[in-house]
């Protein structure tokens, strides 16, 4: 599992270098919007390193709850901006929200296992 959680975890950076080339293209004449979606960028790559780092800490809970709670919050956010742009089946919508849905439960198992180590 793991490598799974490591792999997704690569996943969530590789998409915040597209949503990084997206936004350079599509905001440079827009310099408000473009900082706040290099913004975005930059929770994406912070997101996707501590779900990393996680991968090989299974026994820390805090970073375990922190996981949980962002990653559903950029799941928030992925289905909040398929509404806004009234395409729930975009390709970035559905990409991001399976990643962070994979990427949440992940966090939770791992801090289950942890759990069930302790209680033997």
């Amino acid at each position: 599992m793991k490598t799974l959680d490591r792999v997704f975890s690569v996943l969530l950076i590789l998409g915040g270098v597209g949503h990084t080339a997206g936004t350079l293209v599509g905001y440079k004449d827009k310099p408000e919007l473009m900082l706040w979606s290099l913004c975005t960028s930059l929770f994406v790559f912070l997101l996707g390193a501590v779900n990393y780092l996680r991968a090989s800490r299974a026994g820390d809970r805090s970073l375990g709850w922190i996981t949980v709670v962002f990653n559903l919050a950029w799941f928030v956010a992925c289905l909040q901006f398929g509404h806004m742009i009234g395409n729930m089946s975009d390709f970035r919508v559905i990409v991001f929200s399976v990643i962070t849905l994979l990427l949440s439960g992940l966090s939770v198992r791992s801090m289950a296992a942890r759990e069930r180590s302790e209680i033997a």
